[in-house]
């Protein structure tokens, strides 16, 4: 079993920067995994980024990339998500999700979730 808690949600103006962390609960966290989601107000959950288990492997959504860094410390069982140049679409809740895989792309290839971080962005 994980137990993910994530932190760092908040408002900001656009253009701005936020930097989320999630912390895993649990042993053997350089096992799992580790993906961030979003999910926008009336819209289905989507995939942000993905990182593989040693971090040396990631992955991002298009409309993320060179914007978003995904990045982990297993010594810290943290899994971050720096965010800069924030637009207003990025307005959603973050979560955070481990998965028995090395990493990745879908919700449900992830075991185990986050109860999520708020972010806001505004105009």
């Amino acid at each position: 079993q994980v137990q993910l808690v994530e932190s760092g949600g908040g408002l900001v103006q656009v253009g701005g920067s936020l930097r989320l962390s999630c912390v895993a609960s649990g042993r053997a966290f350089s096992r799992y995994g580790m993906g961030w989601f979003r999910q926008a107000p009336g819209k289905e959950r989507e995939f942000v980024a993905a990182i593989s288990r040693s971090g040396a492997v990631t992955s991002y959504q298009d409309s993320v990339k060179g914007r978003f860094t995904i990045s982990r410390v297993n010594a810290q069982n943290t899994v971050y998500l720096q965010m800069n140049s924030l637009k207003p679409e990025d307005t959603a809740v973050y979560y955070c999700a481990a998965t028995e895989y090395s990493y990745g792309l879908k919700g449900y290839e992830y075991d185990y979730w986050g109860q999520g971080t708020q972010v806001t962005v505004s105009a």
